[in-house]
């Protein structure tokens, strides 16, 4: 369980523990936010259920994106190329880049996100709610 934390506190979470969301066949779990950060960025996992999609192709006009590969190998699109993240990949995707991920394997996979700044989980239960009204 997450309590809530200021900036100035150390935040320490086990494998597994972070504000998790369920999105379909994605899972995100949130380990540091605006919160404990000053909104200078927001760090969480997304995790890919063999075979599935992400959230589809998107962009953000303020935010850089950095994904680093944490288990099985995820496809993830910048511009209009998709590069395959495996596990100690790094890949930034700086402002207004059109991106996407996936797992395109019969493995689990997942990926770290740096998001900079901050404030990306204020966006979370309408995602949630999303995935909720679209499954198929």
């Amino acid at each position: 369980m997450v309590h809530k934390q200021n900036e100035n506190d150390t935040l320490f979470l086990k494998t597994g523990e972070g504000r998790v969301y369920k999105c379909g066949t994605m899972t995100a779990v949130f380990k540091a936010d605006e919160n404990e950060t000053k909104n200078k960025y927001s760090i969480s996992e997304w995790w890919l259920e063999p075979n599935s999609n992400g959230p589809g192709p998107h962009q953000h006009e303020d935010n850089d994106e950095v994904f680093y590969g944490i288990e099985g190998t995820a496809s993830v699109l910048v511009g209009d190329k998709w590069i395959d993240v495996k596990k100690g990949t790094f890949l930034r995707i700086p402002a207004k880049t059109v991106h996407d991920f996936a797992n395109r394997t019969n493995k689990k996979c997942g990926l770290l996100n740096f998001f900079i700044p901050g404030g990306f989980e204020r966006n979370m239960p309408s995602i949630v709610k999303w995935f909720g009204d679209n499954q198929q």
